[in-house]
Order: C-alpha cells, then structure tokens, then sequence
C-alpha cells in the first residue's frame, strides 16, 4: 500500500463541514494534492465576493486550489495530469459527473452524515432532528453517479442525545467522519 501522506489525492467540499473535515486530515498527515471548491460568491448585506471556507483552508496551507464553475475536459485534464489516486468529497455542493468519479485509480470517496441509506441527500443532520431519531450516524461510501447511492465502505453511529444541538451534533459527526475515513483507509487503498 501506499502510505498516507504518498497517496495523492483531490478533495472535493464547499462549506464550513468540508473544511473542518480537512482541516482534521491535514493534521492527521493526509494533505490533498489538490482541493476542489465552488467559485466565489457575494455574501452577506454588502454583496461582498467571498472565497468559499475550503478555499480558505487551501489558501491557509498553500495547496492549489481550483474553483471551477462547470466540471468540464479542462478540470479533467488536471486532474489526469495530477494522477490522483483517490478523491474524497464532503458536501461539495454539485453532483460530480461519472467521468470525474471514476477517474482515481481508487475511485471516489464520500462522508455523509447519517446511516445511509437513510437520509440520503443535503440535509441528514437537519432531517435527524426534525424526526426524532435517537440515534444517526456517519457512512463513507465509494461514490456513484446516483446520489448517496454507492456501496458502504465503513459506518458509525452515534447517539443522539435529548438536549444536543444541531450544531453540537454536527461537529461530533464531522469529527466521526474525519476519523472513521483516517481509520479505514489503509484498508481499503489495500482492497480489504
């Protein structure tokens, strides 16, 4: 197998949930070769053009960082260029089409937040709460073209206490997350 911090591979995310995530892989040793982000947009009462939190995050460690509007042959190129050998997505926020998907040697990896297959989509946390549940949990799945739809790799579930927040539970599924893809990798790069 390769090691960790030998694997070359592209991260995919968006939001405040994918940076916390690779902020936890990067000091855990594992530094994407690329990140992957949406574009800039206007924010807030000013309009003010803001750079996405990942995009942040990959400007703060120095790692080229793409911000394409369309995925398109160009982005392709790169990346074949790169020879990525895995990507792994955290709520990127476009569905990725399968010539992107298949393009690692070892595919492409995703973090949801809940049990799949329940709660598939943008909102498992939300959709937890809202019903109840007592308990959820994190999935790591080899990405498909259907959405949260590909084979589960590994899962953990975590209790969901009474008097938790969503953003509390939030940050205690990111970290699960983060820790469960750390955990699993070695093996699944070996194809165990």
């Amino acid at each position: 197998m390769q090691e960790n911090n030998k694997l070359k591979f592209a991260f995919w995310g968006t939001p405040d949930v994918a940076s916390e995530t690779l902020q936890i892989l990067i000091t855990a040793g594992l530094t994407p070769s690329i990140i992957i982000t949406n574009p800039d947009r206007a924010k807030g009462r000013g309009l003010e053009t803001t750079p996405t939190p990942v995009k942040m995050l990959a400007t703060k460690y120095n790692i080229r960082v793409l911000t394409p509007e369309k995925i398109d042959n160009e982005l392709i190129k790169i990346l074949q260029d790169l020879e990525i050998d895995l990507s792994i997505v955290v709520a990127y926020g476009s569905i990725l089409p399968e010539s992107i998907i298949n393009l690692p040697k070892y595919g492409t990896l995703n973090i949801h937040y809940s049990l799949l297959p329940k709660y598939r989509g943008a909102s498992p946390v939300e959709s937890a709460l809202l019903n109840g549940d007592t308990k959820t949990g994190v999935t790591i799945q080899k990405m498909i073209k259907k959405l949260d739809a590909g084979d589960i790799i590994a899962n953990r579930e975590i209790i969901i206490s009474e008097i938790i927040s969503k953003i509390e539970l939030r940050k205690n599924l990111i970290e699960l997350g983060a820790h469960l893809l750390i955990q699993i990798l070695p093996d699944y790069i070996n194809g165990i």
